[in-house]
C-alpha cells in the first residue's frame, strides 16, 4: 500500500484532499480554505466568486458537444469538525491535519480527518480541473460553516446559480443514494450561578470521563454509544446526595453535533466522605464499563486529588443542573413507521460547560418531520425551564422531503447498475444535509446526495475507505457523462 495519500487513485482527488489537509478549516475559521478554493478556480481561468456569507462558487462551461445538457451543481462544504483526543497536541486554527494510510482506510493522527466533507469538495474541484472528462455545464458550490449551523446554505441567494440538478457530495455510504434528510434545531440552555466559597475540611478532585467513541449525532445516534455528559452527571447526581459533592467547574463535550466523548470536572467532598466517595467512583466506573463493554470498550473514569478550587457553583444551581440533565430526553426518540431501520427523530445532549458565572448546556434535535423536531426540542426546553434554566432555540433548518419520482435518481440508479451490476439502495439520512435549505431557494432543482464510505465522522476515529473513494469518483464521472439534455 502507498505510504502517502497522494499516491492513491484517483490521483487528482487525493492530491487536492492532501492540499486541503494542509489548510486549517475548522468551522467558523474558514477564511484560508475559502481563499484556497477561490485561487483554485481563478488559476484554472474559471468564473469564480465568493458571496457575502463566504460560499465559493466556481462555474465551468460544458466540454465540446455537451453544451445542451442540463447544468449540474456539485455541492460540498468547506469546513470540518475539529475534534481531537485529550492527549493530542493540535491547534485546529493553525496546524495541518496529518492523514495516513491504514490498510484500506485513510485516517488522521489523533484528530478528525476532515473527509467529511473534504473528499466531496476535492472531487468537485477535481472535476473542475479535469481536461478529459466529458460533461455539460458544471457549477461547484462550496458552502461555509455547515457543521455549526449551515450558515452558508442559509445565506445562499437566488440568482447566483443557474443549475437544474443538485448533486450533494456529503453522504457517507458508498452504494447508497440519499433523497431526503432530517431537519434540526439547536436548544441552548444557560444557568446563571453564584460563586460560593469552599467550606473548610474539603478534599478536591478532578474527575475525567474518557475513552468513549463519540461520533456523529445523526449517523451514530442509534448505536447506543456512551454520552460523557450523561455519564458524569449521573455520577454527580448520586454523589451529591450520598457524599455532599459540590461542583466547582465542568467541561463536557465540545460540539453540538457530536456525541460527547470526554468530560472533565472539578468537585469537592467533605474530608469525612473522601474514602467512601473514591470507592463509589470506582464502583460506578466498573458498572458503566460493564454496560458499555461491547460498544465503548475504551471507556474509563479517572479520579485524582487536586488543589482546592477558588469557589464553588451555588448548591441550588448545581442541583437544578443535575436534575434537569438526568431528566432530559436523549438518543433515538422515534423510527420511521414504514421503514423501522430509518431513525426519524432524535436528540443529543452535546455540551455542558461552566465559566464566568454561566453554565451552558447545548443540544441538537433532529427529525425528518419538522413538527416532531420542534416537539422534542420543546420537551428538552421544558425540562430545563422548570428548574430555572433559560433555554433558547437557534439555527433551525428544514428537512429535505424525498422525491421518489426524481429524474436524476432514476438516471443514477441506471448508471450504477450498468457499472456495478446492482441497484444502489435509496435512503433517507438522519443527518442534516444542506439540500433542504438550498432547495427552498432554488425550487427547480432535482436533488440527490451520495458519497464514499466514511466511518466515525465528528470524532478522532474518523476514516474514509480508499476503495469506495475510487468507486465514488468513477460513478460521479459516469453520471456527468450521462446527464440528460435540457
Amino acid at each position: 500500500m502507498s505510504k502517502d495519500i497522494i499516491e492513491l487513485k484517483p490521483a487528482a482527488l487525493w492530491r487536492i484532499f492532501k492540499d486541503m489537509c494542509n489548510v486549517p478549516r475548522p468551522s467558523k475559521n474558514e477564511e484560508r480554505i475559502q481563499a484556497f478554493a477561490k485561487k483554485f478556480g481563478e488559476d484554472l481561468g474559471l468564473e469564480t466568486k465568493i458571496d457575502e456569507i463566504g460560499n465559493v462558487i466556481i462555474k465551468k462551461p460544458a466540454t465540446k458537444g455537451m453544451e445542451d445538457r442540463q447544468t449540474v451543481v456539485l455541492q460540498a462544504h468547506l469546513d470540518m469538525v475539529p475534534q481531537k483526543n485529550s492527549d493530542v497536541e493540535h491547534d485546529f486554527d493553525n496546524d495541518p491535519i496529518q492523514p495516513y494510510i491504514d490498510g484500506d482506510w485513510v485516517k488522521a493522527k489523533g484528530t478528525t480527518l476532515g473527509s467529511d466533507n473534504g473528499i466531496g469538495a476535492s472531487a468537485a474541484m477535481a472535476i473542475l480541473e479535469s481536461t478529459d472528462i466529458p460533461h455539460g455545464p458544471v457549477e461547484v458550490l462550496l458552502t461555509t460553516d455547515e457543521e455549526t449551523g449551515m450558515t452558508g446554505a442559509n445565506g445562499i441567494k437566488p440568482g447566483w446559480l443557474d443549475g437544474d440538478i443538485l448533486i450533494n457530495l456529503d453522504s457517507e455510504d458508498e452504494g447508497e443514494l440519499y433523497i431526503g434528510c432530517a431537519g434540526g434545531v439547536d436548544t441552548i440552555v444557560k444557568f446563571h450561578y453564584k460563586e460560593k466559597s469552599v467550606p473548610a475540611d474539603m478534599t478536591a478532585y478532578i474527575i475525567n470521563v474518557a475513552g468513549l467513541k463519540g461520533g456523529h449525532s445523526g449517523l451514530d445516534i442509534h448505536l447506543g454509544r456512551g454520552n460523557a455528559c450523561l455519564i458524569i452527571n449521573k455520577l454527580f447526581l448520586e454523589a451529591s446526595d450520598r457524599f455532599g459533592l459540590r461542583l466547582a467547574s465542568i467541561d463536557a463535550g465540545s460540539l453540538r453535533n457530536a456525541i460527547p466523548r470526554e468530560a472533565f470536572a472539578t468537585v469537592v467532598v467533605p474530608d469525612s466522605n473522601k474514602k467512601d466517595f473514591e470507592g463509589f467512583v470506582a464502583e460506578y466506573a466498573e458498572k458503566i464499563k460493564e454496560s458499555l463493554k461491547e460498544i465503548d470498550p475504551g471507556f474509563c473514569i479517572k479520579i485524582q486529588k487536586t488543589d482546592i478550587p477558588e469557589f464553588l457553583i451555588d448548591e441550588e444551581t448545581q442541583n437544578n443542573l443535575f436534575k434537569a440533565v438526568d431528566n432530559c430526553p436523549n438518543g433515538v426518540i422515534a423510527v420511521n413507521k414504514d421503514m423501522p431501520e430509518v431513525i426519524e427523530t432524535s436528540t443529543n445532549l452535546a455540551i455542558i460547560k461552566s465559566g464566568n458565572g454561566v453554565i451552558e448546556v447545548a443540544s441538537l434535535q433532529r427529525s425528518a418531520i419538522d413538527g416532531d423536531r420542534d416537539k422534542v426540542a420543546k420537551e428538552f426546553y421544558d425540562v430545563f425551564k422548570s428548574v430555572g434554566g433559560k433555554p433558547e432555540f437557534s439555527g433551525a433548518y428544514p428537512g429535505w422531503k424525498p422525491n421518489v419520482d426524481s429524474p436524476i435518481l432514476e438516471e443514477m440508479k441506471d448508471v450504477y447498475f450498468k457499472m456495478y451490476g446492482k441497484i444502489p439502495e435509496v435512503k433517507i439520512i438522519h443527518a442534516g444535509l444542506e439540500c433542504g435549505i438550498l432547495g427552498a431557494v432554488y425550487t427547480n432543482w432535482d436533488m440527490i446526495s451520495f458519497g464514499p464510505t466514511i466511518r466515525n465522522p465528528h470524532s478522532p476515529d474518523e476514516m474514509v475507505n480508499i476503495t469506495t473513494v475510487e468507486k465514488f469518483w468513477d460513478f460521479l464521472v459516469e453520471i456527468l457523462k450521462n446527464i440528460p439534455g435540457k
